[in-house]
């Protein structure tokens, strides 16, 4: 069966898979694909699905830009339905002959536009709408084939259309859970403009995957590194559905996990039918983490250690392949692709060693965002306590100790997170929250206790809201829970004078201090 499908050319954008996440879950096959591909490849494609839209990204470069990423020019002819966000709403724009410059006022976070003409895209939208920018660049004018839907008091060309073919621009982010209604954006140019059919489901992706493991496996053997969260699971599963007994899976307790954490991770899956390799090797990372300040040097020094536990035990087992949960969130902050910003390396990405020995590294979730691998780890079956695992970083509470790492400092982060996440479940706001932890500052402060002066540690508690992590909200916690977990950390944690809550969104900043 051919899916009706949406490409997305990707321009290097941060939000460029949720995109095509966001068209998968209207029942909506999506492809991402490289910005320069060409109109015959767009064809070959159309062997395989059945294309019936187009997709520009957003990207952090300049459309005036002498390497600017630039789409294939004859790409505007074909018949198909395109839509420019951002950087590709400036594209389209300055493709067509109109006038693309640096705006006096840059536009970062919420954003309320004008809708000029509700029609195609903005079809049932209202007067003023609340939406999602993020650009330095505006579009002052258009050429006269095109027409302007909306505009906003630093946007003369906020979104327009062409007056002949279905070509769409938005300067907005429609695709960001901060966009009121983008969700009915996209469908409107899904199925009103593009007229695609919900004929894709989850499952189908499923069997992909494990196709996909097959294949670059083969009758090989191979390592999986599994943590107990999420992804790592996940991924676990598909590659033992994949390759069977071939597949090994490593536990590493770096010494950095949460409390009780590695006793979890023994007992549940000492109950799966799996060859299950626990390395003890706390010693060991904390030794090369020594005097290490830098977080980025903290990350590959940890992504290093990591594949060089998963070289020695492949070694004793004579498996060649190494299996990882990489999800999308990862690979996109760790600016994998060309024209994308790195905003911090992943321990499993770009924290990676160049010189690997394993013959290839094979990500099957590398594409999905976290809920939809929980949304695949339900279809699998997998037990709740593991589906509705709060995420936790690879290089766990190493990067929540901000500048150097002792163990008393992994001690007393270890305490003030227990302590955040036993008030939370016990408040019952768990469900509704994505991350809810503890970061052990660099900072000291002046406190009493007792009477007595108190100089200790400032513990931050960090609570966000989230779908899928590209973009998050802090949590507007009722004060009282607040106030216990303050009084929790401060009373059974001596080292500890203060207590302070981040309410920083991300953007600007990210869910983890480091």
């Amino acid at each position: 069966m051919k899916y009706d499908t949406i490409l997305v050319l990707d321009f290097g954008g941060q939000y460029c898979h949720l995109i095509g996440r966001r068209i998968r879950e209207n029942g909506v096959y999506s492809e991402i694909v490289p910005y320069d591909i060409k109109v015959e490849e767009i064809m070959q494609l159309n062997k395989r699905f059945h294309v019936k839209g187009l997709i520009f990204s957003g990207g952090p470069a300049s459309v005036y830009d002498f390497k600017a990423p630039k789409p294939d020019p004859h790409i505007l002819e074909m018949k198909l339905p395109i839509l420019g966000l951002c950087y590709g709403h400036q594209l389209i724009a300055r493709m067509a002959g109109g006038k693309v410059e640096p705006a006096p006022q840059k536009e970062f976070g919420i954003a309320y536009v004008t809708i000029d003409k509700p029609v195609g895209v903005l079809k049932g939208l209202g007067r003023k709408e609340k939406v999602w920018m993020s650009h330095g660049d505006t579009v002052f004018t258009i050429s006269q084939e095109y027409e302007v839907l909306a505009h906003s008091g630093n946007c003369p060309v906020a979104a327009f259309k062409h007056k002949n073919k279905p070509i769409y621009g938005l300067q907005w982010h429609p695709e960001v859970t901060h966009t009121e209604n983008g969700m009915q954006m996209l469908r409107n140019f899904i199925f009103e403009v593009c007229k695609c059919k919900p004929n894709w489901k989850m499952e189908n992706l499923i069997e992909k995957m494990v196709d996909e493991i097959k294949a670059d496996v083969g009758d090989g053997k191979a390592i999986i590194a599994l943590s107990g969260g999420i992804d790592s699971s996940v991924a676990t599963v598909l590659a033992s559905k994949a390759i069977g007994e071939n597949l090994t899976a490593v536990f590493v307790d770096h010494g950095f996990m949460r409390e009780n954490e590695p006793e979890f991770v023994k007992e549940t899956f000492g109950k799966f039918k799996l060859n299950l390799v626990v390395a003890e090797v706390q010693e060991r990372f904390l030794s090369k983490l020594k005097g290490v300040v830098d977080p980025e040097k903290k990350r590959k020094i940890i992504g290093e250690e990591f594949i060089r536990v998963f070289e020695e035990i492949a070694n004793e087992i004579g498996a060649e392949y190494f299996i990882q949960g990489t999800i999308y969130p990862d690979r996109i902050e760790s600016g994998f692709r060309k024209f994308s910003d790195k905003i911090k390396t992943h321990h499993n990405v770009a924290g990676l060693p160049t010189k690997i020995e394993f013959k290839k590294i094979v990500e099957p979730l590398r594409d999905l965002y976290k809920d939809e691998v929980r949304k695949v780890a339900n279809i699998l079956g997998l037990p709740k306590e593991i589906v509705f695992r709060q995420p936790f970083p690879g290089p766990g509470l190493a990067v929540r100790v901000i500048g150097g790492l002792t163990k008393e400092k992994v001690e007393i982060v270890k305490k003030a997170d227990l302590i955040v996440r036993e008030e939370i479940e016990k408040s019952g706001l768990k469900e509704n929250l994505w991350q809810y932890f503890a970061v052990l500052t660099d900072t000291k402060a002046t406190g009493v206790k007792g009477d007595a002066r108190a100089y200790g540690y400032v513990v931050a508690v960090r609570i966000v809201e989230s779908r899928e992590a590209m973009t998050a909200s802090f949590a507007k916690i009722p004060y009282e829970v607040l106030e216990k977990i303050s009084t929790r950390i401060t009373n059974e944690i001596p080292e500890v004078a203060r207590v302070v809550y981040d309410i920083t969104h991300k953007p600007p900043a990210t869910i983890e201090w480091e």
